[in-house]
């Protein structure tokens, strides 16, 4: 893997039009800081579009879906068939998505980086095909070196249609069966944390379902090596990649191709080429906060241009969420990924802009201000 754009400088912040907006704030008719959160989003994204005054009004949605071999070993309650059944459903407007997208006049492209059903072809859908799903990271590594440098450029490229159309705002969401499993894997070894604390039910497993999860989950982190106290066993784990050159900032990625999924690495590349192109990026849920970890990892300059929409019901988001010191918009017990909790909070981002940019100052209103 020698070309590592991932590296590349993220765009910096406007701090002068930050100054400008938070001026502003200060000149609307309401007490300094009444309006919580919706201040500081305001002005945040006044950094990210280089304006005073900005807006969310053009929305980029992005659906990476792929399957993962390690639902052989029994660990979701729905077949892999879903996944692409849930491509059909997207494209075909029934998916939660796809109402949403609707609803916020935004623009909705699935992305099949994998899935079961090689035959799989259906109008509107990128059907890139990495592989039949990842392979069963209980027994092997999850994908290749080329797999995964082909996944995140499948997310950097979707990234790239989206600034091209000019989107002001970013979302990236997944489906694919077993997901939360590779999720909860990544978390448990860019965390260092016990797999048993991470692992929720995901498409509703019962609590043994949990409990068998994160004993495969465990089982696989020491077949890679992946455990906190086995760090450089974790650098022999993919022989194709550059050992030395991972050692450092790279090391997620020995993660990524151990146990993790073409859609999560998809999510990762997007989240850091929209940093490069100066695009806001608003993040769903468990697994694209993972995600957002992995990006953040490899090139810390794109933290600041993640928002994170909600905190989800899976139990490893709250430490995902501290790891990132992300202050989530919603909490309203979501789960079910697809981008769905990042397009929920849309008109919280919109509303947020209106207010700052549609408020009289206390000049234009003639009213009184508070005493200097």
């Amino acid at each position: 893997m020698t070309q590592m754009w991932w590296r590349d400088a993220c765009q910096p912040l406007d701090t002068a039009a930050m100054d400008q907006a938070r001026a502003r704030q200060q000149q609307l008719t309401k007490p300094a800081g009444s309006l919580g959160q919706l201040e500081g989003l305001a002005i945040h994204l006044a950094g990210m579009q280089g304006r005073e005054r900005p807006g969310v009004d053009k929305v980029a949605i992005s659906i990476f879906a792929g399957d993962h071999g390690v639902v052989e070993e029994g660990i979701s309650a729905y077949p892999q068939a879903v996944t692409g059944q849930m491509l059909r459903n997207f494209v075909g407007g029934g998916a939660a998505i796809s109402v949403l997208a609707r609803q916020l006049d935004a623009r909705l492209e699935v992305v099949d980086l994998g899935t079961i059903d090689s035959s799989l072809e259906l109008p509107g859908v990128h059907h890139l095909r990495l592989g039949a799903g990842t392979a069963n990271f209980a027994r092997q590594p999850a994908m290749t070196d080329t797999q995964l440098a082909a996944a995140l450029q499948a997310g950097r490229d979707s990234a790239l249609r989206a600034v091209e159309d000019g989107a002001q705002l970013f979302i990236g969401g997944e489906m694919g069966i077993g997901n939360t499993t590779a999720a909860a894997a990544l978390a448990s070894t860019l965390l260092s944390c016990p797999a048993r604390e991470l692992s929720g039910p995901g498409t509703g497993l019962d609590s043994a379902g949990v409990r068998h999860k994160a004993e495969v989950i465990e089982a696989a982190l020491v077949l890679h090596g992946l455990r906190a106290d086995q760090p450089l066993q974790a650098l022999a784990c993919v022989g194709g990649f550059e050992i030395a050159a991972l050692a450092g900032a790279d090391q997620p990625l020995q993660a990524l191709a151990c146990v993790g999924g073409f859609e999560i690495a998809a999510l990762a590349g997007a989240y850091l080429a929209c940093a490069q192109h100066g695009v806001a990026v608003l993040v769903d849920g468990f697994i694209c906060s993972v995600a957002a970890l992995v990006a953040v990892r490899l090139n810390p300059q794109c933290r600041p241009w993640l928002l994170f929409a909600h905190q989800g019901a899976e139990p490893g988001h709250k430490a995902l969420l501290a790891a990132l010191q992300a202050e989530p918009l919603l909490a309203l017990g979501l789960r079910l990924g697809e981008g769905s909790g990042a397009a929920l909070a849309v008109p919280l981002l919109r509303l947020a802009c209106a207010l700052h940019g549609q408020m009289a100052t206390f000049a234009e209103a003639a009213v009184a201000d508070r005493p200097a």
